[in-house]
């Protein structure tokens, strides 16, 4: 039976708080001008509707970059989509996004009567009234507020009267919306569905927000569910980054609604997996290759069937096709890849097998993967020639090089490179051996004319066991025209790396239309 997904006329808001919520992963720190060029991302090009930017008092950096991202805010007419968090502490706060050029203030209040007992000390009217004057000092200042209820959820749980004492007061102040946060992501679908719906029924001229927390892996569902109730603005990060567990992933939340609930955003989905790539660089937080939409994975099909299906039908497709998401479909390389899989990848490459000669390379890639060995596409010429007893020519080659790192000056590199018979040389200093030796080459293939491809990531993998003797593998990730790796292995992590760069150099130089017989 073909699910019918109901269509749901209303326009879902998202405001994101990577640059607020997100930093507080451990080990995460932005520069301020990291978090202007996300805002820029976020607001222009995914075009999210809001974006929270800073916490109040935390440092002068995050004074800095709130600044500046309310400079650039001002001039593109932004501010009333820009929001700093903020807290009931008289003028303080107000005062700090004040200077910094702020127009909205999230202001923190106490979702439960444990906080406020026990955290603030005060009693629920004690905190209403200081929360009146933290909102007429906003007004004086001509800042919008927005007030989160934090620790709603456990206020929802035990203290279901003090929750809506404070909205009943809350409603009538010169408040935009009530934020409800699932502090600490205690919730499961269904409270979250009973809760919002209270939340709503009891207050249907309360605009709410809902922000999920990721503790139990439910942060999607409970969003999914929040909407259901009726909330139509939720809270995300980019990649899921966040306290703890982190919050409702971006990419995951606008897939979902668009998918399962038929509701619109403004979001451009083909923006996604650069906002992810861009957040995973500056938070150095790696994105899990399993995770949905933006992981590395989440679009290669491993197995032979699959692809033998895709090939005839598309029998193995569902709606989230990685063109929506700035992404491609491929078909993994091991041992349950199937000829299917394997020739899907040479035809991508130019190269065309007999049926004999592609079982052979079947046989081999999966003899391959039996041994825990990753066999990428790039990896296929060379196995080809490999099963097929011919010689891959090396048109480029290193005729030698020395590489030279000495305490107070700069690493440098001096290097003879020999390509399609003719030798050149070249030397330049870097900030580390691996860059020397690579501003070194590109300076011949600037002189040359030639194309080279961009650097885009570059990961390194020790085997465990703490020994100084052990192998390296260098994985590089490129880019010209298209992504592509390629791996070194060496026991030095250098000569590694320029093992990858040599293979990479003649990947682009063999012609991947000569077909092999």
């Amino acid at each position: 039976m073909v699910k019918s997904v109901a269509i749901d006329k209303r326009q879902l808001q998202i405001m994101d708080t990577t640059l607020r919520d997100g930093e507080q992963t451990s080990g995460v720190s932005f520069s301020d001008t990291e978090k202007l060029s996300v805002a820029k991302v976020l607001l222009e090009d995914v075009k999210v509707d809001r974006i929270e930017i800073a916490s109040a008092r935390v440092s002068e950096g995050e004074f800095k970059a709130a600044q500046r991202i309310m400079q650039w805010g001002a001039e593109k007419g932004h501010l009333n989509r820009l929001e700093i968090l903020g807290f009931v502490d008289g003028k303080t706060s107000l005062d700090w996004i004040h200077r910094a050029g702020g127009k909205v203030i999230n202001l923190l209040c106490k979702g439960s009567l444990n906080h406020v007992t026990h955290q603030l000390r005060k009693t629920p009217e004690e905190h209403i009234a200081d929360i009146q004057k933290s909102i007429d000092y906003a007004t004086e200042l001509g800042i919008t507020v927005n007030v989160y209820l934090e620790d709603w959820s456990n206020g929802m749980r035990n203290s279901r009267e003090y929750v809506h004492f404070m909205i009943s007061k809350l409603k009538d102040m010169n408040i935009q919306r009530i934020m409800l946060p699932d502090t600490l992501g205690i919730l499961d679908p269904d409270e979250t569905y009973d809760f919002c719906k209270e939340m709503i029924d009891s207050y249907p001229d309360v605009k709410f927000d809902f922000h999920a927390h990721n503790d139990y892996d439910l942060a999607i569902a409970n969003v999914f569910h929040a909407l259901k109730a009726g909330i139509d603005c939720v809270h995300t990060t980019v990649n899921g980054l966040g306290e703890r567990a982190g919050n409702a992933p971006l990419s995951s939340v606008i897939a979902t609604v668009k998918d399962h609930m038929g509701m619109k955003t403004k979001v451009n989905e083909s923006m996604l997996n650069r906002v992810s790539k861009i957040v995973e660089s500056f938070s150095g937080i790696r994105i899990p290759t399993n995770k949905p939409l933006i992981g590395e994975f989440v679009f290669t099909q491993c197995s032979g069937i699959h692809a033998d299906g895709d090939n005839k039908k598309n029998l193995y497709f569902n709606d989230l096709l990685p063109e929506r998401f700035g992404r491609i479909r491929s078909y993994a390389l091991g041992k349950t890849s199937g000829k299917a899989n394997i020739k899907a990848n040479l035809e991508d490459l130019g190269i065309e097998l007999s049926p004999d000669a592609l079982k052979k390379v079947t046989d081999r890639i999966i003899e391959l993967a039996d041994h825990k060995e990753t066999v990428t596409a790039e990896d296929l010429p060379y196995i080809v020639a490999d099963v097929l007893q011919e010689s891959v020519e090396q048109r480029i080659f290193i005729n030698n090089y020395a590489l030279t790192h000495a305490m107070g000056l700069r690493p440098s590199a001096m290097v003879s490179i020999n390509i399609n018979g003719k030798s050149y040389e070249a030397f330049s200093s870097g900030d580390g051996l691996y860059d020397a030796f690579m501003k070194a080459v590109k300076s011949v293939y600037k002189k040359l004319k030639k194309p080279f491809p961009t650097l885009l990531d570059y990961s390194v993998t020790i085997p465990p066991g703490g020994h100084t003797d052990a192998l390296v593998e260098t994985v590089i990730l490129w880019e010209l025209d298209r992504e592509f790796k390629t791996r070194g292995l060496a026991p030095d992590q250098t000569a590694a790396a320029i093992k990858a760069t040599m293979r990479m150099l003649n990947l682009l130089e063999h012609t991947v239309n000569d077909k092999v017989e």
